[in-house]
C-alpha cells in the first residue's frame, strides 16, 4: 500500500532546498511570502544560495540540505526550489531511513522526477508533482498552479476537468498515477530509481527537446515494456520542442500517439501539468480515477 504523508496545517514548518540548478534570494522570495501567508513556517536549506558552476553548490552541500530536511521531524514538507539538472547526481548519497518511517511531502517537478521515481519505486510514498518556488508569480498572485498546490498540501479533494484533445483515446481507468518528466524517466531506466508502470496510469511531460529525442525516448519506454501494460496515459505539456533543418514530420503529441496506438487504454493529451504556467498539482503514487470522454476529461484524486 502506498503511504500518504500527513497533510499540512497552519503553523507547520516546511523546508525549501535546491537539489539542482542554483537559485537566488530573489528567485524564491515570492514563494516564501506565499507560504508564510498560508500560515507556514519556512526553513531554508543552509546552502540554498551556494553556487558551483550551474549547480546550487557542490553535490555534498545539496545532499546535506536535503538530508537534514528529510531527517528533521519538525519539517512536514520539502519544497525543491527549482529544476534544471543535478538531482540524479545526489540521489544515491541520500539516506531515506527516517523518511520512510515518517514520510513528508516532497514537492516539485522536472528534475525532481528523480526523487518522485526513486521514492515511489523504493518506498511507495506519495509525492507531489507541482509548481516550484522559481515558478511562483512575482506579484504574489494566485493561479491554478498555486491554488492546486495548496489544495494538495492541505489535503483538500482535487478534481480536474479539461477539454478533450483530438488525439485522445476514450475510456476509463482507476489506478495509481506515476511518472513525470520524460527525459528523466528515460535517464532512470534500468537504475534503482526506475519505476514499475504495470497496471498504473503514466504521466509524462517534457521541455526543450528535439522531436527525434521524444521519438527515441518513447521507443525506449516501449521496448523496455513500460507502455504495453498501462492502465492509462496522461500527456502534459510538451513545451518549446525543437526540430532539425529537415523536419521530423510529427509533433510531440503525434509521436506519443503513434508509439502507443496498438494499445487499448485511455489516453489524455494536453493535460495542464509540466513546464507551463497552468501546472496543476498531481499527487503521484495515489490511486486516481481517469475518465476520457467526448465532451471532457475528468481526473479525480
Amino acid at each position: 500500500m502506498t503511504q500518504t504523508p500527513p497533510h499540512l496545517k497552519q503553523g507547520d514548518s516546511i523546508a525549501i532546498v535546491a537539489t539542482a540548478r542554483k537559485v537566488s534570494e530573489e528567485d524564491i522570495k515570492a514563494a516564501i511570502d506565499k507560504f508564510q501567508s498560508w500560515g507556514l513556517n519556512v526553513i531554508l536549506g543552509k546552502n540554498i544560495y551556494k553556487e558551483q558552476d550551474q549547480f546550487a553548490g557542490k553535490d555534498e552541500e545539496r545532499v546535506s540540505d536535503l538530508q537534514q530536511a528529510l531527517d528533521n521531524d519538525a519539517i512536514k514538507a520539502i519544497i525543491v526550489a527549482r529544476g534544471g539538472y543535478g538531482t540524479v547526481r545526489i540521489i544515491d548519497k541520500l539516506v531515506f531511513n527516517k523518511f520512510k518511517h515518517k514520510p513528508k511531502w516532497i514537492v516539485g517537478f522536472s528534475d525532481v522526477t528523480v526523487l518522485h521515481s526513486h521514492i515511489h519505486q523504493n518506498y511507495a510514498i506519495e509525492t507531489l508533482h507541482a509548481a516550484m518556488p522559481l515558478n511562483f508569480p512575482s506579484d504574489g498572485s494566485d493561479n491554478n498552479a498555486i491554488i492546486s498546490l495548496k489544495q494538495a498540501l492541505f489535503g483538500e479533494n482535487i478534481t480536474y476537468q479539461i477539454e478533450p484533445n483530438l488525439l485522445n483515446v476514450n475510456g476509463k481507468a482507476e489506478a495509481i498515477i506515476t511518472g513525470g518528466n520524460l527525459s528523466l524517466l528515460y535517464a532512470l531506466n534500468g537504475t534503482v530509481s526506475d519505476i514499475d508502470t504495470k497496471g498504473k496510469i503514466l504521466f509524462i511531460e517534457d521541455l526543450d527537446e528535439y522531436l527525434y529525442h521524444i521519438d527515441r525516448m518513447m521507443l525506449n519506454l516501449k521496448r523496455s515494456g513500460k507502455l504495453n501494460q498501462l492502465a492509462g496515459l496522461i500527456v502534459g505539456g510538451m513545451t518549446d520542442m525543437k526540430d532539425n533543418t529537415i523536419p521530423f514530420g510529427k509533433s510531440a503529441y503525434e509521436i506519443v500517439s503513434e508509439t502507443i496506438k496498438e494499445y487499448n487504454y485511455p489516453v489524455c493529451f494536453g493535460f495542464p501539468a509540466g513546464h507551463i504556467k497552468d501546472n496543476r498539482a498531481l499527487i503521484l503514487g495515489r490511486k486516481i480515477k481517469m475518465n476520457v470522454g467526448n465532451s471532457n476529461v475528468k481526473i479525480e484524486f
